[in-house]
């Protein structure tokens, strides 16, 4: 009771996020597509669903697929709890996502070490937690020590690269998703 279950899609935030990336008004979506102002503002307030054939003219008004939208949709629910297995932390490294679906914030969480030397560098801004142990981080030319309950924040844009400086290491990683313009592009330095 409570944990996420099948449910309807919101479409309305994800026409919504499309347009307002495509920084399009709702009267050039309407002329675009068709459907009436007051229609379109309905359906990305969710209080309409718009029928298939609605739902593909804005699309091709937002210049991308019907499919595309569903997929960036957000489930019709406002609590989702993801249980933790239960078991011990194990030896070998880790991830599990701590928020499923496609949404506006990611989160995971990180057990032991990983490819320290991968380097990162994600679109949108996330923030580093560690729950247990330590990590170093190397990030803008400089290098970083967190232990337990310190977190780091990353603008946008920025490389880095993390490993686990002690075994029992637990990250959490929380970040605007991917999706989402979030920033617009940063000029490289």
């Amino acid at each position: 009771m409570g944990d996420h279950k099948e449910q309807h899609l919101r479409v309305g935030a994800a026409v919504r996020r499309r347009r307002r990336a495509l920084e399009l008004t709702l009267a050039v979506v309407s002329a675009r597509s068709g459907l009436s102002v007051p229609f379109l503002s309905q359906i990305e307030n969710d209080r309409a669903r718009p029928s298939t054939s609605s739902l593909e003219k804005v699309a091709d008004a937002l210049r991308t697929t019907a499919v595309e939208l569903l997929a960036a949709a957000d489930p019709a629910c406002s609590v989702d709890v993801v249980r933790g297995d239960g078991s011990e932390p194990l030896p070998q490294p880790r991830s599990r996502s701590l928020v499923r679906g496609h949404h506006q914030m990611h989160a995971s969480e990180f057990t032991g070490d990983h490819d320290a030397g991968r380097e990162f560098q994600y679109r949108n801004d996330q923030l580093m937690y560690v729950a247990d142990g330590a990590v170093e981080i190397e990030a803008e030319g400089r290098a970083y020590r967190l232990g337990r309950g310190d977190t780091l924040y990353l603008t946008g844009g920025v490389r880095h690269r993390w490993r686990a400086a002690e075994s029992d290491t637990r990250v959490i990683v929380v970040a605007v998703a991917e999706h989402i313009e979030a920033v617009r592009d940063r000029p490289r330095r």
